[in-house]
């Protein structure tokens, strides 16, 4: 039997507010334990919470930009549930009226094909402590963490494979760092995921048995996971087996899930309105004040990069990924009037160096007027691309213009005619065996003269011209 698998993701997001979601309390990561807490975040008796603005502004933004339909009147509800790390005995978060609802986000294959994954909801809640396990068997607790404000965005059971489940995961945290709502540092817990999975037979309505899979600390874990589980569902399927409603962590040492505990339903939270906050209230006002202020989404850049600079639906798509090395593009198309040299050269030189030196693109050296002034000079043809790269690895490593470091090097491209036959004819007299060779009928010895004529002018040579006076000169095989 062909089994399908249906996946619906649950994505938490850390937002980037200066202070906590109750609190006044600032948070950093790796900050000494209980360092970071106040009787609102550690819930002493009497406290009462105060909702930060800019946290709900933040998931606003996130549900507009997915499409959401934001409520007027949302409220906060207690989920109640006994962890060591969470010192109130309950979390503050959004149950039956979170913020954001029905919305969804676009994903693309490879051939340009889009699918739509839905998007149940997104709604405000803070986070909890973390449990830290001594090699002794003892457990600590540190409680920096608890009241940092997330948003948690709920997926349809829309997605049919791990390959899916990262396309999605991608989009998501494009959006966000496009927001700027979250760091996305996975590593430092700022995105967590967690995945809801099943499978049916191809062709039936009615979902599976569902597992929920924690722990994946990356998009590659989280394909991993999915498909180690899928696997897992079939072989107890085909064998006869019923699969059992667990909650699995994922061990990505072993590369396996091991059974946590048994899944819970909603009911085992015993949610409840909180009672100690107002429903919150976003007015019409308020709203297009926030819309007003939304930032260009990728999608959209992506378009106009198309459409006022000429570029390709790839390319496009390759500049406007990340954000920063977006702006630092248009920066320097706009200075040198030279778009689509400007693509050519991020895509490839400075994607190169990003990955090369591990560094992200603000912290590149080569500031976009700079740049530009280089690409300014290999479309002029003062200096072929041979050279320009050469140019470009000095002026990483200076704060020399393009123009002093072909003025002090001697890098003008070698343009005039009369000098360049000179050469080629030097060229063909000393290399009298291959222009026989040549002459006879092995066309490709012209790749061979081109190559010495570069070489005989430290590749300052037009390697346009070179090419045409070689063609006079060595004339056509036979």
């Amino acid at each position: 039997m062909q089994f399908e698998p249906v996946i619906g993701l649950e994505v938490h997001a850390q937002l980037a507010t200066h202070t906590k979601l109750f609190c006044s309390c600032h948070y950093e990561y790796g900050a000494a334990p209980n360092t970071q807490t106040c009787p609102v975040c550690l819930g002493m008796p009497g406290v009462l919470p105060v909702l930060n603005r800019q946290a709900v502004e933040y998931a606003i933004k996130m549900g507009l930009a997915t499409d959401c339909t934001i409520r007027p009147f949302s409220r906060f509800a207690r989920k109640n549930y006994f962890y060591p790390d969470l010192p109130k005995g309950y979390q503050i978060s959004q149950y039956d009226e979170p913020l954001c609802y029905d919305g969804g986000v676009d994903i693309e294959y490879d051939d340009g094909e889009i699918k739509r994954i839905g998007l149940t909801r997104i709604h405000l809640e803070e986070d909890a402590g973390k449990s830290i396990h001594t090699k002794s068997g003892g457990t600590r607790v540190d409680f920096n963490r608890c009241g940092v404000p997330l948003i948690e965005i709920v997926s349809e059971p829309d997605i049919r494979s791990p390959e899916e489940a990262r396309a999605y995961l991608n989009k998501l945290k494009q959006i966000l760092l496009y927001l700027g709502v979250s760091d996305c540092n996975m590593e430092e817990g700022s995105l967590r995921c967690d995945a809801n999975i099943s499978i049916r037979p191809v062709g039936q309505e009615e979902f599976g048995t569902k597992t929920e899979m924690k722990n994946m600390n990356s998009f590659r874990g989280v394909e991993r996971a999915l498909q180690y589980e899928i696997e897992r569902q079939t072989e107890v399927l085909e064998s006869d087996g019923t699969i059992t409603q667990d909650t699995l962590l994922w061990n990505e040492t072993e590369n396996r899930a091991e059974r946590m505990r048994t899944k819970e339903e909603a009911e085992d939270y015993r949610y409840f309105p909180e009672p100690d906050l107002l429903p919150l209230e976003v007015s019409e006002e308020w709203l297009t004040d926030i819309e007003s202020n939304m930032p260009e989404l990728p999608g959209e850049k992506r378009q106009r990069f198309i459409d006022s600079y000429g570029l390709r639906d790839y390319d496009a798509g390759v500049l406007t990924d990340n954000r920063a090395v977006a702006a630092y593009f248009e920066d320097v198309a706009k200075e040198s009037g030279e778009a689509q040299l400007a693509a050519k050269w991020v895509m490839g030189e400075v994607l190169r160096v990003l990955k090369d030196q591990s560094i992200a693109m603000e912290e590149l050296s080569l500031e976009p007027r700079r740049f530009a002034g280089l690409l300014e000079r290999v479309a002029d043809k003062t200096v072929n691309n041979t050279v320009a790269k050469q140019i470009f690895d000095d002026m990483l490593n200076s704060a020399k213009t393009a123009d002093e470091i072909i003025e002090e090097q001697g890098l003008k491209q070698v343009s005039d005619t009369s000098e360049l036959e000179t050469i080629v004819e030097g060229v063909i007299e000393a290399n009298p065996d291959e222009y026989e060779k040549y002459k006879n009928g092995n066309p490709q010895l012209m790749g061979f003269f081109m190559g010495q004529v570069m070489q005989e002018t430290q590749g300052k040579a037009n390697p346009q011209k070179v090419k045409e006076i070689l063609g006079e000169k060595l004339g056509k095989p036979e």
